[in-house]
């Protein structure tokens, strides 16, 4: 077995003229040739061959299959043809061309390839991309954007069966490896379903087709002339193409290298039958043992045959392996198939644990007839290994064949096998043997889903592609790579295995891609058969040439593929089904079908009856049929197709309904959300100002009311708005929580009052010059603020803010102390002055109560009388000691008192003004003497007099008192816009402003008490109507249907659409970003909006999540609900746009089944103390989707999705009425401890509903009986714990809520009666002294308080969850990890989990 490997020879790049057609041809082609586009010219590279540029013509000229050989360049013609038919492609034309390739793996590699020589723009398209659940949408948008799709022929033929592309899209389809056109194949199907059929009505704007071929036959055997000529018209005829070949095979070989043919002979010298004998019964033994321990398991029975068929498919490798191989490779396939990843079902009851024991206990057993050690390994002696029947000679000839070419470094080989175990062992043995000899290494590549390792597309791309840059040496592959593979420096292709096709060898062969390559053709010695075949396959080149050339001068055959089978299309899209593609359709919809993890939607056959039973879920019936028995099942799938699309489960594009549902869902939640919203201002609180003339003002006493005792009174304070403000508003009453305790706010109207400008203006600086220094605590900007403090005609915030006094015990404006503003103009009829201040000479009654300021410290002061004390008197430090006044400032400000004999002023420094609106009182401030202090006259500047300190004070609460009006004001302007459309008298406007805010706003309310309300109410109208309207659609269906109705994407745009958001208060009140009512020192624009009919003005923008929006509307939901009642509610969605109504529709259903003979009917009603008017509704309500029995023709489903809905409403709205009191978030807690699958599973059991469950699963049997056992470990406990370690079966649950839906629905929609009759399942119900925080939410919250962060890492092996929870402070470990494990689903696995990390904090706390 010696080989001579020859190095590459480096062709010449001369193109060479080539005239290979006679003028006889020339002839016949014009007079026979297809109809030319003469909107194309060609558009040639310029490094074509002159070969590839006459095939180019010919395609420009009409539909073109090119066989070529591999390597030849075929996939350049078809890019040169594209190039040619850019012009029609390039967007904004409508028009696509489609490149078809055969595997996945060929995809990315022939877009690169036109990536890299058009400027068309390329979208790549495969089935792990979701394409089978696009929509219409999704693939406009793909053919808007992508001028080349390269995909796989199954996406097509796809596409073009539920028209989401349509043919007459297309301009160009380019079938790449076009042999694969017979049978069913998509390329078949394509031009047979929709091609020709086009082509007889007489369409003739059909897409160019340009085929591709190495082998335009794909056959075994019979490559005789008579064959290949038929196998090839065949071909052409479906294709309605014509053939070009070269006619001169010298053309070709100048350019592309050809791979030398050798056979490689090698004897039968297997394992013995002896040692093969006795492992064969030693591992049948073991598979006997391990099916006998699954048929005595207590597992399912599908899974007991899942099992035993996958024992049965490891021994099969395993005998193969041992009788092929030799006994090493069968231990490495044991190995292989032991270290697969095991998969569970449910809990871990999928006999997954007792196939792996079976593959470990072969590789026990192999192991004992493989020699062990150190010094030894396999290869040493390969005599010896095949001796031992280690190894087989036919593994020994590819050993002995690779190693004839060990001094090439640059190796690049593939060895194709046929088997995928053969490629996983081979790979082994190489890299353990092939290191004694060189560097080379290998790898494996096999079908992404071969069963046995799982091998992704995205591995196999890496694998090829460190193949072409030398990393891998050597690939041992199955028939995936004879395709397409376009590596140009692979110099060797071992076919271990032989090729089963003439199209195999030819393309296999043609993977080798260097001059003076080697093709090796391992054949067993004395087949004579094989070696015949193979000798054939290498002669059928120059035939298939041969006839290829004679028949590109014929015309094409009419297509033997006219489909006579049935076919369903639908008018207005052109959508079809026929009897082919009925059965792939009626299971993509059963697949997409609401299902558990107890059964799976599948339709059922029965060909003895000729009955199709679908699941219950399907809203059809069983279908019989009649008719040909080999066609019988496609009929009935095409029937149950015809069916569903006429109800409504199948869309016009005959797809499943719930695919576009979903679809537009995601649409609907992807669209672009502008976070950038309005703020809006009180319409009332706006105005302009006339400099012109007198001013009306609408006058509002604000009476405060202090509860509590402070040496400092209030002040009631006049306001004084443009606008006459609503009798509502103008008479509201509030409390205010401050430092010391609250303040009763009570406004009541007091009339009219007419000001003259200048008025206007006095009013403005005073209330400007208050509430400045309040806010300011300093006199740095007011000297600004009042220069432009003027009336001017702008849009301004204009409402005056004024002191009151008492007259003749009414009230009325403190003129004297708004004039204190200028208390230069002040004169005293009573007192010299004499007093020396900073502002000049004044009288004592100027600084009896005065607004001062010390410039020496900065301090702005409120002086409250004259004091026996001068500057020479004694002051206590406070360290200790005695000085004077005079020598104090003197030491402690540096200043000189003139004056030292003047009277002391007594005064306290100006009030603080801060946010009240959180409504908590701060810790109390006790008075001491130290709040007030001795001023010298001479140091002080006045700022105001006469004006009290008690106005002060009154003014420091008023941020927050107009924050809160303002507040109220919104929310009342929002409520009117509502009321314009319908009256609701009754609703509270601090409801509404309860609605509106957040709790990002700190108070003591906001929405997320009514949001919860809002939203289960929402979530039972939305239900109700859609399971009344659409009585045909699954529990899937209606949910995704009510996603689009309650989703926060739906309300935050409804709510947007009706200026909602500019009403939402989201930040916390600061008064330092108060606008002061007539200050306008910065710059404030304000815009007047109209909507509705009703005027809003706009203040500026901020950003406000979708979601708060959302919650705002369910909250407003809540407000109308709570105050009005559920017409209220009602039509305040109706106003917002959510279209939903309590008018009952009658439930149409078909049932004739007789209840008594499937439930205890009588046993049922006393448990739910309710009578049945339909006692069908009773078993639909019980009867799970497993339970395939004929007589009950429906399950649960649907009336679990209204159950669901309506107990979460009900429990909601017991709870908010219940406990009135509860703060916002503790009605969110305990309904979420109310409704819960785990509560109401625990109902069931309680209320032995488990017992008349109608099912037909032995997992979900096997899932209560392990639940019930668990319980009764358990003391009594609660149903609406968090305690619970058991993962409780989901149907239990279901039941539940299918049950109120079945109540509600034969109630008449009567809420009352379904509460009646649910409630006492589900006490104790629980109280805000029960409640407790789920585990999983506590330790979130617990870790956002305290800066922690969480790493969970869940798995699932052998039936076993294990949940791991780390707890972190910068990186570092709180406590040490924790793990859960046990036989439990993921979510309780969670909450387990996290309740133990919650312990462990707690003790850790309790340690520090």
């Amino acid at each position: 077995m010696s080989h001579t490997f020859l190095p590459p020879i480096i062709s010449s790049a001369t193109n060479t003229t080539y005239t290979g057609i006679s003028k006889k041809q020339k002839i016949m082609e014009e007079a026979l040739a297809m109809e030319i586009d003469h909107q194309v010219a060609p558009d040639a590279l310029p490094f074509a061959r002159s070969y590839q540029l006459e095939a180019l013509d010919k395609a420009i000229r009409g539909n073109t299959i090119v066989y070529l050989e591999t390597g030849s360049g075929k996939t350049l013609i078809a890019i040169m043809l594209l190039r040619s038919y850019a012009h029609l492609l390039r967007k904004p034309s409508p028009f696509i061309a489609v490149f078809l390739v055969p595997k996945v793996v060929l995809v990315s590699q022939q877009a690169k390839a036109l990536e890299d020589h058009t400027d068309l723009k390329v979208g790549t398209y495969w089935g792990d991309l979701g394409v089978d659940f696009w929509g219409v949408a999704v693939w406009k948008e793909q053919t808007a954007k992508h001028e080349v799709l390269v995909m796989t022929p199954d996406i097509l033929l796809n596409c073009l069966r539920h028209s989401l592309i349509k043919l007459e899209m297309i301009k160009v389809l380019i079938m790449d490896e076009c042999h694969h056109a017979t049978g069913n194949h998509a390329y078949a199907r394509i031009m047979a379903e929709f091609y020709h059929p086009q082509l007889k009505s007489g369409i003739s704007d059909l897409p160019r087709i340009f085929g591709m071929t190495a082998s335009p036959i794909k056959s075994k055997a019979g490559n005789s002339e008579l064959t290949l000529s038929k196998h090839i018209r065949k071909l052409m005829a479906l294709l309605h193409s014509k053939v070009y070949t070269c006619t001169s095979e010298a053309v070709i070989t100048e350019f592309i290298p050809t791979s030398t043919p050798k056979f490689m002979f090698y004897k039968e010298n297997g394992i013995s039958f002896v040692l093969f004998e006795e492992l064969a019964v030693k591992v049948k033994v073991l598979k006997q043992q391990h099916e006998l321990s699954l048929r005595s398991s207590d597992f399912t029975k599908s899974a007991v045959e899942s099992a035993n068929k996958r024992i049965t498919k490891i021994f099969s490798a395993l005998m193969f392996c041992l009788d092929e191989l030799g006994v090493w490779l069968a231990l490495k396939a044991a190995e292989s198939l032991s270290s697969n990843e095991i998969e569970p079902f449910s809990c871990g009851n999928s006999g997954d644990k007792v196939v792996k024991n079976f593959s470990l206990a072969t590789v026990m057993t192999l192991k004992t007839y493989v020699p062990s050690g150190p010094q030894w390994s396999i290869g040493d002696n390969m005599t010896s290994d095949v001796d031992m029947g280690l190894l087989t000679s036919k593994v020994c000839c590819l050993i002995d064949s690779l190693l004839e070419y060990r001094g090439l470094t640059d190796m690049r080989c593939i060895v194709f096998v046929e088997r995928v175990i053969t490629a996983i062992v081979l790979q082994a043995l190489l890299n353990a043997l092939l290191p004694k000899y060189n560097s080379w290494k290998a790898k494996f590549i096999a079908g992404h889903n071969f069963g046995l390792q799982n091998q992704s597309r995205i591995k196999q791309n890496e694998i090829v592609e460190e193949f072409r840059m030398g990393l891998i040496n050597i690939i041992v592959a199955t028939s995936i790579l004879e395709e397409g593979l376009d590596v140009q420096s692979c110099n060797l292709v071992v076919r271990f295995d032989p090729s089963p096709t003439v199209c195999s060898f030819i393309q296999s062969r043609g993977r080798a891609r260097m001059q003076n390559s080697d093709y090796i053709l391992m054949v067993k010695s004395g087949d004579s058969v094989t070696c015949s075949r193979l000798q054939k396959y290498l002669s059928s080149g120059d035939m298939m040439r041969k006839e290829s050339l004679r028949h590109s001068s014929l015309p094409c055959d009419p297509s033997e593929s006219d489909l006579h089978e049935e076919t369903y299309r639908v008018a207005s899209t052109g959508a079809i089904v026929n009897l082919s593609s009925s059965i792939t359709l009626l299971h993509l919809y059963c697949s997409r079908l609401p299902a558990d993890g107890y059964f799976k939607p599948t339709p059922r056959w029965d060909k003895e009856t000729g009955t199709l039973y679908l699941p219950k879920s399907c809203p059809i019936p069983a279908i019989c049929v009649q008719g040909d028995k080999k066609v019988l099942k496609k009929i009935a799938c095409l029937e149950a197709c015809k069916q569903l699309h006429k109800i409504g489960a199948l869309t016009d594009n005959l797809v499943p309904a719930i695919v576009v549902e979903e679809a537009e869902v995601d649409e609907f939640g992807s669209e672009p959300y502008n976070e950038e919203q309005p703020s809006y201002v009180p319409f009332e609180l706006l105005n302009q100002v006339s400099n012109n003339s007198n001013t009306i003002y609408y006058c509002y006493l604000i009476e405060l009311k202090q509860n509590f005792s402070y040496y400092i009174t209030v002040q009631d304070i006049f306001l004084a708005t443009r606008f006459e403000l609503d009798p509502e508003i103008g008479g509201m009453q509030f409390d205010m929580c401050f430092d010391r305790g609250s303040l009763s706010v009570n406004l009541s109207y007091k009339g009219t009052m007419n000001l003259s400008p200048d008025q206007v203006l006095l009013c403005k600086r005073f209330q400007v010059t208050v509430l400045r220094i309040l806010v300011d605590h300093n006199l740095d900007k007011l000297a600004t603020v009042l220069d432009k403090c003027c009336l001017k005609d702008d849009l301004e915030i204009d409402y005056l803010l004024l002191p009151a006094i008492a007259k003749k015990h009414r009230p009325a404006v403190d003129w004297l102390a708004i004039n204190s503003v200028n208390p230069s103009k002040f004169t005293c009829e009573y007192h010299a002055s004499n007093i020396r201040t900073k502002s000049g000479l004044v009288c004592t009654c100027i600084m009896q109560n005065a607004l001062v300021c010390t410039p020496h410290n900065g301090y702005i002061y409120i002086t409250t009388g004259v004091m026996e004390l001068d500057g020479n008197s004694p002051l206590e430090l406070r360290g200790g000691g005695v000085t004077t006044y005079k020598k104090y400032f003197e030491q402690k400000h540096g200043t000189q008192l003139h004056f030292e004999h003047q009277q002391l002023l007594k005064a306290r420094r100006i009030f603080q003004v801060k946010n009240y609106c959180h409504g908590r009182r701060q810790e109390k401030h006790e008075e001491t003497s130290k709040d007030f202090v001795e001023l010298p006259p001479e140091l002080c500047s006045i700022i105001m007099s006469p004006i009290s300190d008690s106005i002060i004070y009154s003014f420091s609460f008023i941020p927050s008192i107009m924050h809160r009006l303002e507040s109220l004001l919104g929310a009342f302007n929002l409520k009117q816009m509502h009321l314009d459309h319908c009256m609701q008298n009754e609703i509270q406007t601090f409801k509404v402003l309860e609605a509106i805010t957040s709790k990002r706003c700190k108070e003591t309310f906001h929405y997320e008490s009514l949001e919860t309300l809002g939203d289960s109410f929402l979530k039972y109208a939305a239900s109700q109507q859609l399971f009344q309207t659409y009585q045909n659609h699954h529990e899937g269906l209606l949910s995704m249907k009510r996603q689009k109705i309650i989703s926060n994407a739906a309300l935050s745009k409804l709510g947007c659409s009706r200026r909602l958001p500019g009403f939402i208060r989201n930040e916390p009140f600061d008064p330092n970003t108060w606008i002061v009512p007539g200050d306008k020192s910065k710059s404030f624009e304000f815009e007047e909006v109209v909507s509705n009919g009703r005027k809003l003005c706009v203040s500026g923008k901020r950003k406000l999540k979708q979601k708060i929006v959302a919650d705002v509307v369910e909250a407003l939901i809540g407000v109308f609900l709570s105050t009005g009642g559920e017409r209220a509610a009602l039509l305040f969605m109706d106003w917002v746009g959510i279209k939903v109504s309590f008018n009952i529709i009658p439930y149409e259903r078909h049932f004739s089944v007789c209840s008594g003979n499937l439930l205890h009917v009588s046993i049922l009603e006393s448990i739910l103390k309710y009578s049945f008017r339909d006692s069908s509704l009773l078993v639909e309500a019980l009867t799970h989707g497993s339970y395939m029995l004929p007589e009950v023709p429906t399950c649960y489903q649907r009336l679990e999705f209204l159950g669901d809905s309506v107990l979460d409403y009900l429990i909601t709205v017991h709870l908010y009425q219940k406990y009135p009191g509860m703060s916002p978030g503790q009605l969110t807690d305990m309904r979420a401890a109310s409704v819960n699958n785990d509560c109401y599973a625990w109902s069931a059991i309680k209320a032995q509903l488990h017992k008349h469950i109608l099912h037909a699963s032995q997992e979900l049997h096997k899932h209560i009986s392990v639940t019930l056992n668990d319980i009764s470990k358990l003391p009594p406990s609660s149903t609406f714990g968090w305690e619970s370690e058991m993962s409780f079966p989901k149907v239990l649950g279901d039941i539940i809520e299918s049950l109120a839906g079945a109540i509600l629905v034969d109630s008449g929609y009567n809420k009352e009666v379904v509460w009646q009759s649910i409630m006492p399942l589900l006490e104790p119900l629980v109280t805000p002294e029960t409640l407790k925080l789920h585990p999983t939410r506590e330790l979130h919250e617990l870790c956002q308080k305290k800066g922690y962060t969480l790493e969970k890492i869940i798995s699932c092996k052998d039936g076993v969850t294990t949940c791991t929870i780390q707890v972190q402070a910068d990186g570092v470990n709180v406590i040490p990890p924790c793990e859960y494990k046990g036989s439990v689903d993921k979510i309780t696995a969670k909450k387990l989990a996290c309740r133990e990390v919650l312990k462990s904090l707690r003790q850790a706390q309790q340690l520090k």
